[in-house]
């Protein structure tokens, strides 16, 4: 059977950046389980372009242990490579290929042990889920998580393989990211008065967002366990106007929450709408009454917090031979499959340090060492 290193060059020769199609990878490995006799179940997006991934491995009539991955990896665009990033390249111990760290190293693992799990009669089944668009927001696996909810047996416990140095992680913020369009009403600048600057009125809604995130970073606000250790609110694009002497009609901006676990980012986008629509609304439309402000949202996740003491927890302390819980800073889908009622850990080789960045790549040590880490998953599923 092939490696985890042959399985990752197979991975890696695929081109999922988040705006491709991932099916030639999931037929990939589709037919790579059917092989192996083990049957997939495919979860398709509306234009049957990408793909969800499930299968399962042992009996059926329980719960079981499952082990997820997203397929998607970020763009190479405009990044100075220097190895080709759609080609797996060693060199000095590294595996290099955009997605070798975040997170195809993972699943390449995991399929690499399918055959020590089949070997052997499992007395809880394993689950394999590999999910699309996790990038741009965690969007493609929430149709996996419905189909799974319905069910009698769904996983009871699981194990996202995202870039952890095979360190165990039991959580990480939740994120909401919000887009507010303003519409004023323009006018020759020579008059400002008569019109409604969309722009400036983008500002106060921005300066107000800038209070919010004052109030979150209080020190009675503090998770020591996070990094900073408190909710956090920035503004990251904005665009308006046409021209100096035209009082602009319209601004948009786009701002995101970085949300502890104990805070509802869902508060900050409801704060500033009661701020737009008492304060700044009325201000507006006593000049023009068309004027307007409007929210929508971009994505969203939520955040991860498992109890250091409950069973998924032991276990993955108990394969990786650490309980030395800790977080990260990005998101992962683990506050989705949490929210479906799947106890969930983060774990996988390689760091985020190298993730999203040119010459991406996971040591050859971290994936042995995730191969060994499997191989104790299996023997502890033993019948």
């Amino acid at each position: 059977m092939p490696s985890s290193r042959e399985i990752l060059a197979k991975l890696i020769a695929f081109d999922t950046v988040s705006r491709n199609s991932n099916l030639a990878l999931i037929e990939y490995i589709r037919d790579y389980l059917a092989d192996l006799g083990v049957e997939s179940e495919l979860f398709h997006d509306a234009e049957g372009r990408k793909a969800n991934l499930f299968a399962t491995l042992g009996p059926r009539d329980r719960g079981g242990v499952c082990l997820s991955g997203h397929t998607d990896v970020v763009p190479v665009d405009g990044q100075p490579w220097t190895v080709p990033p759609f080609e797996l390249t060693e060199k000095d111990g590294r595996l290099y290929g955009r997605g070798s760290a975040d997170m195809k190293g993972y699943i390449a693992c995991v399929l690499a042990a399918v055959p020590q799990f089949l070997a052997q009669p499992l007395r809880v089944p394993l689950h394999l889920a590999f999910s699309y668009d996790e990038e741009v927001g965690c969007l493609g696996v929430r149709s996996l998580l419905a189909a799974l909810e319905k069910r009698e047996h769904k996983p009871i416990a699981c194990i996202i393989g995202e870039p952890t140095e095979l360190k165990p992680v039991l959580g990480h913020k939740g994120k909401l990211a919000m887009r507010c369009q303003v519409h004023g009403a323009p006018c020759h600048s020579a008059y400002a008065p008569q019109g409604v600057n969309a722009i400036e009125y983008a500002a106060k809604l921005i300066n107000r967002l800038g209070e919010i995130g004052t109030r979150l970073a209080a020190v009675e606000r503090h998770d020591a366990r996070f990094d900073p250790p408190y909710s956090t609110v920035q503004t990251g694009v904005i665009s308006g106007g046409r021209a100096l002497n035209i009082v602009p009609a319209e601004c948009q901006f786009d701002f995101e929450v970085r949300a502890l676990p104990s805070d509802d980012p869902q508060q900050v986008a409801d704060a500033l709408r009661d701020y737009a629509e008492t304060e700044l609304l009325p201000q507006m439309r006593a000049v023009k009454a068309e004027t307007d402000i409007r929210f929508s949202e971009l994505s969203a996740y939520p955040a991860l917090a498992t109890d250091p003491q409950s069973e998924v927890a032991q276990l993955l302390a108990q394969l990786s031979g650490s309980e030395e819980f800790s977080t990260v800073a990005y998101g992962t889908e683990g506050g989705l499959f949490d929210q479906a009622g799947i106890p969930t850990v983060v774990c996988g080789p390689g760091s985020m340090d190298q993730g999203h960045k040119p010459d991406e790549f996971v040591s050859i040590a971290q994936l042995n060492a995730c191969d060994e880490l499997l191989a104790r998953l299996a023997a502890w599923m033993k019948a």
